[in-house]
């Protein structure tokens, strides 16, 4: 009998992976089911950042590179950023690991002691709370309703915070709401992390996917004080459609940084090289894939969201950002006879062959998270599929 570490026997699993690998199964069993759960582009890496890749191994470029990246891709990351949000860092306030869920994991294990407080936002990603109390950390939250449109204001973030807060997590774009934060908000709310000197860390993996009229600001821009105390959070996954190559990054405070690469040097040695040369090309090569991507889902979302609109019950706001619809389906389940949000799910992906996933999982019972990171022709089936499904059950 094994007898497992504590740490991970508080680990809540996770939603997306368990209806993902029952829709696989379905699936295998030759099942026509539809996914709206993926968390990723479904387009491949542009061509151009393929071929940077292919160079670096025919190069030779396939050994080790320092623990925190290598340098030429930190100044990669430095010119991107004074590109896009005219921000100046230097190497030593770069990190770069695999992936920017492994940055953050690794964030928070140099952050925290015991009983730490990190403030999270309901509806949150779903790995936030558990990768904060991975670290021994206590994840203390605040919900976001819609009628905020997901967003938490000043005055919940200064009521929240006790003298064992540490950060506060701010993503935005959001996943899963695809809500953004504006310049104000994001003011009001540097100016409490300032009153009360605690760090913010900022993820920012979704700032390209920005719809309309809305713009993206970091945190970090607004201030020299909100710079020192932000840690921003980015990557190439979501941005360059580079999910599987694993790289994402740190900008911050030199001091954070250096915990993070030593732990990263007993963890990890380094992110996988060839996927550094491929992020090099990324940033520093042709941008138009970027915007052409962008566009795709703004298109796809303008198509689907009257449609989502038009089923009963269906209560949900027009995303700024990211690819994520996050409706209230709560009187749905209700009027459909089933007795939870988790239930109804259950009830789509065996009796309508659509895999959607939970709001549970991110704290939001009440809701569903639809991804249209899909071709327009699948997202157009399934949304017929779930209306179809409701309008069949639906009991007044």
């Amino acid at each position: 009998m094994i007898n497992l570490a504590n740490r991970v026997q508080t680990l809540t699993p996770s939603t997306t992976l368990a209806i993902t690998a029952k829709a696989n199964e379905l699936k295998a069993k030759g099942v026509d089911i539809i996914g709206l759960g993926a968390g990723e582009p479904d387009y491949n890496t542009p061509e151009n950042i393929l071929q940077a890749a292919y160079q670096s191994m025919l190069d030779g470029k396939t050994k080790y590179t320092p623990a925190g990246g290598l340098p030429a891709l930190k100044e990669a990351i430095i010119n991107k950023l004074q590109r896009d949000q005219k921000l100046t860092y230097s190497q030593k306030e770069i990190m770069v690991g695999i992936g920017a869920k492994h940055v953050l994991y690794t964030l928070f294990q140099v952050l925290l002691n015991e009983g730490d407080e990190v403030i999270i936002p309901i509806p949150y990603w779903v790995s936030y709370p558990e990768q904060v109390k991975l670290a021994q950390g206590v994840p203390v939250y605040i919900e976001a309703t819609a009628s905020q449109s997901y967003k938490i204001s000043a005055e919940q973030l200064r009521e929240a915070i006790t003298d064992r807060t540490k950060a506060v997590i701010i993503n935005s774009p959001s996943n899963p709401t695809g809500m953004i934060y504006s310049k104000e908000e994001l003011a009001q709310l540097a100016e409490v992390c300032r009153e009360h000197d605690i760090l913010i860390v900022s993820d920012e993996i979704y700032e390209k996917l920005i719809y309309g009229e809305t713009t993206h600001t970091s945190i970090a821009e607004l201030s020299e004080d909100a710079k020192n105390r932000t840690i921003i959070i980015n990557g190439v996954s979501k941005s360059h459609s580079m999910t599987g190559w694993r790289i994402g990054y740190a900008a911050g405070d030199a001091e954070l940084i250096k915990a993070m690469t030593d732990l990263a040097s007993h963890s990890t040695s380094n992110p996988t090289t060839t996927s550094q040369y491929a992020a090099i090309e990324a940033y520093n090569g042709p941008q138009d894939t970027v915007e052409e991507m962008r566009s795709a889902f703004e298109s796809r979302l303008e198509a689907i969201f009257p449609k989502l609109e038009a089923i009963p019950g269906f209560k949900v706001i027009r995303p700024q950002g990211a690819f994520y619809l996050l409706p209230d389906v709560s009187e749905t389940a209700q009027k459909c006879g089933f007795a939870s949000v988790d239930d109804f799910v259950a009830g789509l992906l065996t009796e309508a062959n659509v895999a959607v996933i939970p709001g549970s999982g991110f704290g939001a019972h009440d809701t569903i998270r639809l991804s249209y990171a899909t071709s327009l022709e699948a997202l157009t089936e399934a949304v017929e599929r779930i209306h179809q499904f409701v309008s069949s059950k639906w009991k007044d």
